[in-house]
């Protein structure tokens, strides 16, 4: 018989694979909401506009703190606005050589094969044009997912300051209480850290990659960078996408194999110096995630969740690990999931 274990985890595979439109712009929201309080909190400390003075504050708490979200809002849109404003035109660009792009792929393709002395059939390179529609449709399903993800932000922070309360109330218990407020800590500061190494680790690796780019003469380099930051964020997958993208590209629309020489040793070996030297020694041993849990998780909630879930897949992961390293029950999945078998110390309930 199958265990009621079984049961309840293949029904909840079902659930969260059904609820996805839900879920989805939820935890996009969350996601915001989490980035624009860690950037409010960077504000109020280089802005001394709530400091005592002749024991006032010169500014009310409450105005103060929803200034500062106001400005950090403000700063992500601007960043936003500035990549699509910068990348949208080339990458229409892009959109309108497809299919001569598509034309030398398969000339490419013929001459490889031909050489080899393998019988070549087109419906073996991919179909750009079909690549394109469904990266376009996705952008509309998120687009068209904009408004709830707006709405569900504004109530995160319309109910942010009640937050406590409502704490309190689910535990009462004040060991129960210590003992969750930990857990949320933990939490937090992995994955604070975790989202300012991974971010800044990838502009830099996408500004770089724009510079060698555009210094080697490659069209569409702010694309390609762009495309470099973005899938960063998602392991291993994401780097391996961003590299072979523009040396795909190099390879098609450049005479000689000079340009995609150079594009493949610009890229990779700058994925190799930032995405596997100094970004694992500036996370240390915080997260501490076994390179295999983190493929078999990437491609659990990208089976879910599509593309969205590969780009939370690690925050996901950092969040299960923490949790189960905290309860007796399940410390064993915490050590499963870890790179070494070295897990969070269990705050006891004192």
């Amino acid at each position: 018989m199958i265990s009621n274990g079984l049961i309840f985890f293949i029904g909840l595979i079902f659930f969260l694979w059904l609820g996805r439109p839900i879920f989805i712009p939820l935890l996009i929201a969350t996601f915001m909401w989490y980035l624009i309080n860690a950037i409010s909190a960077y504000y109020r400390k280089v802005f001394p506009f709530n400091q005592v003075r002749d024991g006032k504050y010169p500014i009310p708490a409450r105005i103060f703190n929803w200034a500062s979200n106001i400005l950090a809002a403000a700063t992500i849109g601007g960043v936003l606005y500035l990549f699509i404003t910068q990348i949208q035109p080339m990458y229409g660009e892009l959109m309108s050589r497809l299919p001569m792009i598509q034309m030398r792929l398969i000339s490419l393709a013929e001459y490889i094969f031909a050489e080899i002395g393998m019988t070549f059939d087109a419906s073996l390179v991919p179909n750009l044009d079909q690549i394109a529609t469904n990266v376009g449709m996705s952008a509309a399903s998120i687009a068209t997912s904009v408004g709830m993800i707006a709405v569900y932000m504004m109530f995160m922070f319309v109910e942010q300051s009640t937050f406590n309360r409502k704490f309190a109330a689910m535990f009462p218990n004040r060991r129960q209480s210590k003992k969750m407020r930990y857990i949320i800590k933990s939490i937090d500061t992995n994955m604070k850290k975790y989202m300012f190494v991974k971010t800044f680790i990838s502009a830099i690796t996408g500004v770089l990659s724009y510079i060698w780019l555009r210094s080697i003469g490659l069209e569409f380099a702010g694309v390609w960078a762009f495309i470099v930051f973005i899938t960063s964020y998602i392991p291993t997958i994401g780097a391996i996408v961003a590299c072979a993208l523009p040396i795909l590209y190099s390879l098609v629309a450049s005479p000689t194999l000079h340009q995609p020489i150079l594009t493949a040793a610009g890229l990779i070996g700058l994925q190799i110096i930032f995405g596997n030297i100094i970004e694992p020694k500036l996370t240390g041993k915080t997260l501490n995630l076994s390179t295999l849990a983190i493929l078999i998780n990437l491609v659990f909630w990208g089976m879910i969740w599509g593309v969205a879930g590969m780009f939370f897949s690690v925050p996901l992961l950092v969040t299960t690990f923490v949790i189960t390293a905290q309860f007796d029950s399940t410390r064993w999945i915490a050590v499963l999931l870890s790179a070494d078998g070295t897990i969070p110390d269990k705050r006891d309930e004192e």
